[in-house]
């Protein structure tokens, strides 16, 4: 087990990680902010969801994601549909735009990713991503955006949307 030095110094790490996550930020195109990126992100890896279910998942008030929502729509990057087991309740999905808009996110944070790691080794880059993903792990998931790691197979049936019946029947 390491000493109490080391793990010191792994929380100047994890503070000082923040400047990387700026310079991330600064590569995203104007008018996407981090915020708008992670949704996107979500949207893109477990499909359409229904916009209360989003703002759990996030651990966000309603009115924060309602403001973020109503912003991204407004871009084109994603539609809101009523839904159809609840009228009152609003179906989030990726449009084509939002989808493209993912795609410059993900070459733009690739690009810079590739340019700052360049003097790293395959190796080093695996071993980091392995590193992170235990971290990630030995923490409960809770460092995965929303907490979760695949779709739909244990996502509680209130997250899924009423296109996944069957799915909500088997976990039920």
């Amino acid at each position: 087990m390491a000493d109490r030095a080391q793990y010191e110094e792994l929380v100047r790490q994890f503070s000082a990680f923040g400047a990387v996550k700026r310079e991330l930020s600064r590569s995203l195109p104007e008018g996407c902010s981090h915020a708008s990126a992670t949704v996107l992100a979500l949207l893109s890896r477990y499909g359409d969801i229904r916009m209360g279910s989003l703002a759990e998942l996030l651990s966000v008030d309603m009115s924060v994601i309602s403001r973020q929502i109503a912003h991204m729509a407004a871009q084109g990057w994603i539609d809101r549909s009523p839904d159809p087991a609840d009228r009152r309740s609003r179906i989030l999905r990726l449009t084509p735009a939002g989808r493209a808009q993912l795609d410059e996110l993900s070459d733009r944070t690739t690009r810079l990713l590739a340019d700052r790691l360049s003097g790293w080794s395959d190796d080093e880059v695996g071993a980091l991503i392995r590193l992170m993903a235990r971290l990630r792990t030995s923490f409960g998931g809770a460092c995965e955006p929303a907490g979760l790691a695949a779709r739909p197979a244990h996502l509680p049936a209130a997250v899924r949307t009423s296109r996944d019946t069957t799915q909500t029947e088997e976990v039920s």
